[in-house]
């Protein structure tokens, strides 16, 4: 049986880009593939034709050669006919499923390169005036560093690890599955690619080993709670000489006693007598910049808010700094005397009536209103 034009089979034309090749075979692949379509021998070879012809079509020197003289040009690149086409198959299906799967070259890293270190998270508590001004910590990081004596190869000195005769330095090998080929990490190298046969003494061919780094963490001003500061470079080392991962800082901002922080503003709560309430005064207001005073006009009353400019924080992420927003509370007298119980008395007595008490007055009628709705 004559095979098809293996640009038909992929449904392309002659001159199709290599990526209308790659989009088109994903496309006929999918649609055949054996997981989607088990027990149909007529969509497994559809499969295997699909494979055969992007195997061909998608490198430069088979497809001219197969541009040129038809089957008989590739008859010994594809394997020579007959399910042909899978001595590279698991090569296809990293390239154009990895992209669905996520299989394919490596996992983050070149085959048999250095891996890079993990990363590292540290979290720093900070007090408000700490975050708002900016200030520099001395920091301990227990981490893993490459090892000295071998300079993180985990080799001997003078020696050097050899390459992997498992996977051929790839640090991954194939397992076949079916018409399938599964690529696993190699269990002789893990994935290093390498072994040594001559282990370092100092770190027993880890490469690596336990330290604590002290590090200087230069905090800028106005970070405020749940930021991260990168470190570049000052992670885990890699495993066989591998670039070092990264050292995330996490800020946590301290409550404090006066002060609540929200983005740009603070807040804070400023007990006033019921003297200071009603006939106003001026009270003296703790800043993050030292004591302002605070003008309170007559009849105030308890949650106002008082707004201080410019009292507040500048964001690290730019721009002024916000406002310090007061809000009064009215402190009731406590520990009275038997004269100072009767002066309150006395002055009860006088400042019954509407005048003095609008919202009291205001809310019992209210409240009396609700309550004669209930009534036949």
């Amino acid at each position: 049986m004559s095979k098809r034009d293996y640009y038909e089979v992929l449904g392309v034309e002659r001159g199709a880009s290599e990526a209308d090749i790659k989009k088109a075979y994903r496309r006929v692949a999918m649609k055949h593939h054996p997981d989607r379509n088990p027990d149909d021998a007529s969509a497994e070879e559809k499969f295997k034709e699909a494979s055969e012809a992007y195997e061909i079509l998608s490198d430069k020197q088979k497809r001219a050669a197969y541009d040129q003289f038809g089957h008989a040009g590739v008859s010994g690149g594809a394997g020579g006919g007959g399910g042909a086409g899978f001595g590279n198959f698991s090569d296809i299906f990293g390239d154009v499923f990895g992209d669905i799967f996520g299989g394919g070259g490596g996992g983050g890293r070149s085959r048999g390169g250095p891996r890079r270190g993990s990363d590292l998270q540290y979290n720093l508590e900070l007090d408000l005036e700490e975050a708002v001004r900016g200030v520099t910590k001395q920091i301990r990081v227990p981490t893993l560093v490459a090892c000295e004596v071998c300079d993180g190869s985990g080799a001997k000195k003078g020696s050097s690890p050899n390459r992997c005769s498992t996977c051929g330095g790839v640090g991954q090998v194939r397992m076949s599955q079916g018409i399938f080929q599964v690529q696993q990490t190699c269990p002789t190298c893990r994935g290093r690619g390498t072994v040594i046969s001559d282990p370092c003494t100092a770190c027993h061919g880890a490469g690596r080993k336990e330290e604590t780094k002290t590090l200087s963490v230069k905090i800028p001003a106005g970070v405020d709670n749940g930021d991260r500061i990168r470190l570049s470079g000052e992670g885990e080392a890699g495993p066989g000489g591998g670039p070092a991962g990264d050292l995330y800082v996490q800020v946590m901002v301290r409550e404090h006693e006066i002060f609540q922080r929200d983005g740009r503003n603070l807040y804070c709560e400023v007990p006033i007598s019921i003297v200071d309430a009603a006939l106003g005064g001026e009270l003296e207001v703790p800043t993050l910049s030292g004591r302002v005073k605070l003008k309170v006009p007559p009849e105030t009353q308890t949650g106002r808010l008082f707004r201080l400019r410019g009292k507040g924080v500048a964001s690290v992420r730019g721009g002024g700094p916000g406002d310090l927003l007061c809000r009064v509370v009215v402190e009731t007298p406590i520990n009275l005397n038997a004269r100072q119980k009767e002066l309150l008395r006395e002055l009860h007595g006088d400042l019954e009536g509407n005048k003095h008490s609008p919202r009291k007055t205001s809310w019992f009628e209210g409240v009396k209103t609700f309550f004669d709705s209930f009534k036949v």
